[in-house]
């Protein structure tokens, strides 16, 4: 280990860690996010030559409330921060985050650092204690509004959508950090069944909320995630802005890759041919490039997913197992995925067992960067990724937002009086 960084590089280091997180000064140092933190830990010198490049950053913060950013936003359940990428991408700074899981607080430390503490059960948050922000993001929980955890629910005789007296009540934290902080636009994002459910009620329920009762312009859109990965995943996202700022669906998805034409699972695939390299030290493939063998189905859970799967067809119904090509398009990848895999299987070749998907190769159907780190295990791994957002597309649907953003966050009046000095 190389010696304790002197006294004065440090504290040029944290002042710039005061305005700036972790991948916001590698990205501005060309350095690797994995660097600034062991800087951070003092596991590393400082470069000398780093210091200048450090000072030129704060001198040239801009000292408004937004830092170096164009907007302010906060990340509601956050889970690994699939929403915040893709609004980081576009100019975005976020100032809070809140997650309740612990696994899931670890991957987005690991890959956001630690610019601000993460929050835990939003229920027990006040929100005047929630920063000032721009955008409010929200990925609130699916289940209670979802067809599978409708169906279980019903199944066990407990109350779902609004009557669950967990999580079908936190869209109304959602609701009171709104009509408390006034962001002037929002995102939130939950399952397609959401307009569905209790035969359109709870939607109602969600719209009135968001429109009688706060007062914003709101338009929602199912949207499929196939667009921007291979992957059928269709979500609907609500934007939300507190004046009509012209908005309109119509116009960004014309914008949009076709459906049709989005990309196979090719794309995402370990080549397995020895050309590439394992950037998970291993964790995935093997030295010769092949996966790792504990991804492919034993003969006996093989055995079992065709039996089901013959057994629903006999019966009419469409479950069962899903084994798709590299020239395919997969099915949604879930949370249960860990369980056996089923829904996407990748085939092998006749009369081979198909495999799972590695988690790294799932980061990829989400649309996650190659850098994106998994601290986690296989088993919250696959929870976590099926748990989260496609994110090409978060970003996307960001760049069409931010027009009408920086006309709530720049006024007119506010850029004249800036041009003018």
């Amino acid at each position: 280990m190389n010696e304790i960084l002197s006294a004065s590089r440090f504290e040029v280091l944290l002042e710039a860690r005061t305005l700036f997180t972790q991948r916001e000064l590698a990205e501005r140092l060309d350095y690797n996010p994995k660097q600034i933190s062991r800087w951070e830990k003092r596991e590393l010198e400082i470069p000398l030559a780093v210091v200048p490049a450090l000072q030129r950053i704060i001198g040239g913060h801009n000292v408004a409330s937004h830092g170096d950013s164009d907007f302010t936003f906060i990340d509601l359940f956050a889970g690994i921060g699939g929403i915040r990428l893709g609004f980081e991408a576009i100019g975005g700074r976020c100032v809070f985050t809140s997650e309740w899981d612990d696994y899931a607080q670890r991957t987005y430390r690991r890959n956001f650092g630690e610019d601000h503490p993460i929050a835990g059960d939003i229920t027990k948050i006040d929100e005047s204690d929630i920063p000032d922000h721009d955008v409010l993001l929200a990925g609130f929980p699916c289940q209670p509004f979802s067809l599978a955890g409708v169906s279980k629910k019903n199944a066990l005789g407990r109350p779902h959508g609004f009557e669950c007296t967990t999580q079908g009540t936190l869209f109304f934290d959602v609701q009171r950090i709104i009509a408390k902080k006034q962001p002037k636009a929002f995102l939130l994002e939950n399952v397609k069944n959401l307009v569905s459910h209790d035969k359109g009620n709870t939607f109602r329920v969600i719209m009135d909320v968001l429109e009688r009762q706060l007062g914003y312009t709101v338009k929602p859109m199912v949207v499929d995630g196939r667009r921007f990965v291979p992957q059928h995943r269709q979500r609907i996202l609500l934007v939300g802005f507190r004046e009509d700022v012209g908005f309109e669906w119509e116009e960004l998805l014309a914008t949009f890759p076709e459906v049709a034409g989005g990309p196979k699972l090719r794309s995402i695939l370990h080549a397995e041919n020895g050309s590439e390299k394992d950037g998970d030290q291993g964790r995935f493939l093997l030295p010769n490039g092949k996966v790792q063998p504990k991804y492919v189905l034993t003969d006996r859970l093989w055995a079992y997913l065709q039996g089901y799967a013959e057994k629903h067809r006999a019966a009419g119904n469409g479950f069962g197992c899903s084994v798709v090509g590299p020239d395919e398009t997969s099915r949604t990848l879930s949370a249960r995925y860990y369980k056996d895999g089923s829904e996407i299987l990748i085939y092998r070749g006749k009369g081979k067992n198909p495999r799972r998907l590695t988690p790294r190769e799932c980061a990829r159907l989400m649309g996650y960067p190659e850098t994106f780190e998994i601290p986690v295990s296989d088993m919250r791994a696959y929870k976590q990724f099926g748990n989260s957002v496609v994110v090409p597309l978060i970003e996307a649907v960001a760049r069409g937002m931010k027009p009408g953003i920086m006309k709530l966050v720049q006024p007119d009046g506010e850029r004249l009086a800036v041009a003018n000095g």
